[in-house]
């Protein structure tokens, strides 16, 4: 395993470990999420039975990409395929989170932080898997 792949391994399994802490928000009790949404400075989060399933489900889907990061890091090579498509869907999911955030009119740090991350954190990946060789030298 060459160093870069020792890195890309790495890096895949440290966000994959952020986005797994999401699944404590699946089950967090609405008083802490209205609590952080009140010092994050978004005012009192709406009690709405909506806002609880989208905050819900979102922190579940982020949970479960953050293992499917997981796997994939097992055998770089062999899912290179899916790790090429997770760079591109992510650069695509990082663009369209700036977007919605800036017309949602979330707070700049939220709009700057949350899309531009994730275009990085897709080009990082799509760089890394097209550059995977496989078990012969060459690339597939």
């Amino acid at each position: 395993m060459t160093k870069q792949d020792r890195f890309f391994k790495l890096f895949l399994r440290v966000i994959g470990t952020a986005a797994l802490f999401a699944a404590g928000a699946v089950v967090m009790p609405y008083s802490w999420m209205d609590a952080i949404h009140r010092w994050l400075g978004l005012g009192e989060l709406p009690s709405e039975p909506i806002v609880g399933y989208l905050a819900r489900s979102t922190s579940a889907f982020y949970a479960l990409f953050g293992g499917l990061l997981w796997a994939v890091s097992f055998d770089l090579r062999r899912h290179r395929v899916v790790l090429c498509y997770l760079g591109g869907a992510t650069i695509v999911f990082g663009a369209v989170l700036f977007a919605v955030d800036f017309f949602e009119g979330l707070p700049l740090y939220w709009t700057i932080g949350e899309g531009p991350f994730n275009v990085v954190f897709g080009v990082v990946i799509l760089v890394l898997a097209c550059r995977l060789k496989n078990d012969r030298g060459g690339y597939r």
